[in-house]
């Protein structure tokens, strides 16, 4: 009895002992989330234009040919290059010349129609696009997404700076208790918060009035314009304290 009796007494406390070993061992940590944000304005926008053919009032068809490329030259009268232009789709018409002819012979009154794709790099350009446009030709016209050109270095920047944010944070709140920050332990890959910036056109009709009140628009006036982008990144970060 005697002999079992010494044996928990042994094992209780080879426990406390490994149990205050593990306390006298464990690192202390402070756990902080840090933010950075910013905004910006678009300076890439990316318009859908859909074109269509249609009739004139004589009865004769305008063509989906004469319509694209009458589209081109306009692009290219307001200085958007070949490589901002782009085909997002067909229908009536893939691009097969013979498969297009032959069944427009059975079905002469199929209007086919191709929408393009336009980046544009302010609301000013978009204006000038508009007033070129063919409006009987012009069957949809509006914006699919905006973007900024350096949009991958504004991301690095402020994950950077939410980085150095939880940094501080962490500094005046162990200072707070009279600790020091010591070595960062973790950093997660900061989260991006989306917003999506409102523009000012929402689809052609809209567009259509800002070029007319633009005729109207005081040479002093400033030019309408999307509201800003705003980027936003959240980290967290785990450091040590000494």
């Amino acid at each position: 009895m005697k002999k079992i009796f010494l044996l928990l007494l042994v094992c209780s406390q080879l426990i406390t002992l490994r149990a205050n070993s593990q306390d006298a061992n464990r690192q202390k940590t402070v756990n902080v989330s840090g933010t950075a944000e910013m905004e910006i304005v678009p300076d890439e926008i990316y318009v859908h234009v859909e074109l269509r053919e249609y009739d004139k009032k004589g009865g004769s068809k305008v063509d989906i040919d004469k319509i694209k490329n009458d589209f081109l030259k306009a692009a290219l009268a307001v200085g958007i290059p070949e490589t901002d232009l782009s085909v997002q789709g067909y229908q009536g018409w893939d691009g097969n010349q013979w498969w297009y002819k032959k069944n427009k012979k059975k079905n002469p009154d199929m209007k086919a129609s191709i929408t393009y794709q336009v980046k544009l790099a302010s609301t000013r350009k978009m204006d000038e696009l508009v007033q070129k446009l063919d409006d009987e030709a012009t069957h949809n016209f509006f914006i699919a997404r905006v973007s900024h050109s350096k949009i991958q270095d504004l991301k690095k920047q402020l994950k950077i700076q939410a980085v150095k944010a939880a940094k501080e944070k962490a500094i005046y709140l162990s200072e707070a208790i009279g600790e020091k920050v010591g070595d960062a332990i973790s950093i997660n890959e900061p989260n991006e918060v989306q917003f999506h910036p409102q523009p000012v056109y929402a689809n052609r009709m809209m567009a259509q009035e800002a070029t007319m009140a633009a005729d109207f628009r005081a040479p002093s006036s400033p030019e309408i314009d999307f509201k800003k982008m705003k980027l936003k990144f959240d980290v967290h970060v785990t450091f040590s304290l000494k």
